[in-house]
């Protein structure tokens, strides 16, 4: 039997010389396209996570840099259900980087019982970007089948809201509306009927074989597939 290779045990400084020597123009390039003040391929910095394995009390050292390179390491190796709600809304509010901010929702807050505590105030919260991350959490909820959700009242509020939302938080209510719709057949032809009425992400250009984000659209291909 193979014994289980150990986890490295690096400095701040160890960690931030490696993805600094991991730096690549064209990738910082094109990261910041979209917001993203990332320069290192994310296999590599996945790679870097790996090596250290689950380090909580280290990840928080790392999310203290403020380095958004560190804190998506930070967020691999960090143990989700560690994080108390407070800490959990510290993180979310200092998140101004889109890609950390999606880690942190995917990884981290996904995964802790806490977000569903706070999930309802951070979707309503004056702040675009959590709000955007609430309603990310709200759509995971719907997903799982959480047992408290009103979804004519989420309905609702998407149709009063989405075409005049920002965008991150637009794409965020969007993906929510077509959750619904994929999930719940009683509310289906309700959520396809406010897409099309809104037709947010209509003319989005999507490439060959994915799914385009347009609400109608999304429904109706992950249904076929739940019917094969």
């Amino acid at each position: 039997m193979a014994s289980r290779t150990p986890a490295e045990h690096l400095t701040v400084e160890d960690v931030l010389a490696e993805l600094d020597a991991l730096e690549d123009p064209k990738i910082r390039e094109v990261n910041q396209r979209h917001g993203n003040d990332i320069g290192v391929n994310l296999s590599k910095l996945r790679a870097i996570a790996k090596r250290l394995k689950t380090q909580h009390d280290f990840a928080a050292e790392l999310w203290d840099t403020g380095d958004p390179q560190a804190r998506l390491v930070a967020i691999l190796i960090s143990s989700p259900k560690k994080y108390t709600a407070e800490q959990l809304d510290v993180m979310l509010r200092d998140t101004r980087v889109p890609k950390v901010q999606d880690w942190l929702i995917n990884y981290i807050l996904k995964k802790n019982p806490e977000s569903e505590d706070r999930r309802i105030l951070w979707m309503n919260d004056v702040d675009e970007d959590v709000a955007a991350a609430g309603w990310a959490l709200t759509s995971h909820a719907v997903a799982q089948g959480v047992d408290n959700l009103n979804l004519k009242e989420l309905l609702e509020e998407i149709e009063e809201q989405l075409q005049q939302a920002p965008e991150r938080l637009q794409w965020a209510m969007n993906e929510c509306l077509a959750t619904i719709g994929i999930h719940s057949a009683k509310h289906r032809k309700r959520a396809i009927e406010i897409g099309e009425r809104l037709g947010v992400l209509k003319d989005y250009p999507t490439p060959p074989n994915c799914t385009s984000p347009y609400a109608p659209a999304w429904i109706e291909e992950m249904v076929s597939r739940q019917k094969v």
